[in-house]
């Protein structure tokens, strides 16, 4: 990645859920600036800091970069940013109603500094959401899959067959958001939600398809190819 591409990346436009975050962080920091300049006081100088730090940090975790998804069809593409820490089969969320032979299932965890936006592995009509209570554990823990806070959703495909992708809480992360409902039809790479801060994303294949990559390997969500449907 070039000099300038880096730098696109980096400063990328925020993600609607950092403007709750950068508005207060930015008045508290703007406010203990000028109060700290004007009164001489050093404990508001550093509060000023410690919250310019903090606009800085939500600038970067919640950046939105645009990413450009393959033109070929028939693909499952990463819905994440992060590291492949599982590969393996397993019955697909018992609360998505999709049967239980067990099915290739690819985990990636996302740590803070990734990009935490989820996006769209495959083109298709979003046909159950389920959001599941539950703990938040280190999400690189295979076991967080199942324990965790989580929303699951599963999407069928033109043919009939169905993907899942589930979203889960990790140690620090507080929030899942799905910004879709059910019913709505989206294209692969299309952005469908977020988690903050430091996360998890299974995406579960449809019986018969295999996994094209391997567990380490980084992926860029909306980008990276995970298999092909018709291979």
């Amino acid at each position: 990645m070039s000099l300038l591409g880096s730098l696109k990346f980096v400063l990328s436009r925020p993600h609607r859920e950092a403007y709750p975050f950068l508005g207060v962080s930015g008045a508290v920091t703007a406010t203990a600036c000028y109060l700290g300049r004007r009164f001489r006081c050093p404990a508001l100088k550093t509060v000023g800091t410690a919250s310019g730090l903090f606009f800085g940090f939500c600038l970067y975790f919640f950046r939105d970069p645009e990413r450009i998804a393959p033109a070929r069809e028939g693909l499952v593409l990463a819905p994440a940013d992060g590291r492949i820490v599982s590969i393996e089969k397993i019955a697909p969320p018992v609360e998505l109603g999709m049967g239980e032979t067990p099915v290739w299932r690819v985990a990636t965890f996302l740590s803070v500094l990734d990009v935490h936006v989820n996006r769209m592995p495959v083109a298709g009509t979003v046909t159950r959401i389920a959001y599941h209570e539950g703990k938040f554990l280190n999400a690189s823990l295979d076991k967080a899959s199942t324990d965790n806070e989580r929303n699951a959703m599963s999407i069928t495909l033109p043919d009939g067959r169905m993907v899942a992708v589930v979203q889960i809480a990790g140690l620090i992360a507080r929030r899942i958001v799905c910004s879709v409902k059910e019913g709505e039809r989206l294209e692969a790479g299309e952005r469908f939600g977020l988690i903050r801060f430091g996360s998890r994303t299974d995406v579960y294949l449809p019986p018969g398809v295999e996994p094209l990559v391997e567990v380490g390997q980084t992926m860029i969500g909306g980008e990276t190819v995970v298999a092909e449907l018709d291979a």
